[in-house]
């Protein structure tokens, strides 16, 4: 990863990382950011994924804010995606400059009127069923149609074909 051309919050996930397996420290977002970003002063979800050699290594992320700030947002699911995917191990520092970070801002969530206004390079969906749920974001490999975005979504969140369900989208800014 060229670090002079590395995004802002890209990097900022990148220290996250890096300082909470070093030395278990849980980063603070510095002046500097803020003033290179300003942005990341207002709170939104977000999603930090990790991959290694193009594959998932580790995501984690929030649909709506949890944190007063973006920056302390990515933080936590930084740290979250490197050491509390319960699909992966944690990842140990020596792995770190080996990793492709994508971090998403997410926008608001809105009801889905329909199939027809979904579209799976554009919008990320949120499915609901009772207490199950499930997150996608947009643009993810193998998925190419609405119909396999709504099914993985489903079999993500533990449901059937038929269940009925609450269908949500979103869209995300990315940065890697």
């Amino acid at each position: 990863m060229t670090r002079h051309t590395t995004h802002p919050l890209v990097r900022l996930a990148t220290q996250a990382i890096a300082a909470f397996l070093a030395d278990r420290q849980v980063l603070e977002p510095s002046a500097d950011l803020y003033a290179a970003w300003p942005e990341a002063l207002r709170p939104a979800g977000t999603f930090v994924c990790l991959k290694h050699e193009g594959r998932l290594r580790g995501c984690i992320g929030t649909t709506e804010p949890l944190h007063e700030t973006l920056a302390i947002e990515i933080v936590r699911n930084a740290i979250g995606a490197a050491t509390r995917d319960p699909r992966f191990p944690p990842v140990q520092l020596y792995e770190l400059a080996d990793l492709t970070i994508a971090v998403d801002i997410l926008g608001p969530c809105e009801p889905a009127p329909g199939l027809e206004a979904l579209d799976p390079a554009r919008y990320g969906i949120v499915v609901r069923a009772g207490e199950k749920r499930s997150v996608l974001l947009p643009s993810l490999e193998g998925i190419r149609s609405v119909s396999e975005q709504v099914a993985a979504a489903r079999l993500k969140a533990g449901l059937g074909p038929d269940d009925p369900i609450e269908l949500w989208r979103f869209e995300v800014q990315r940065f890697h």
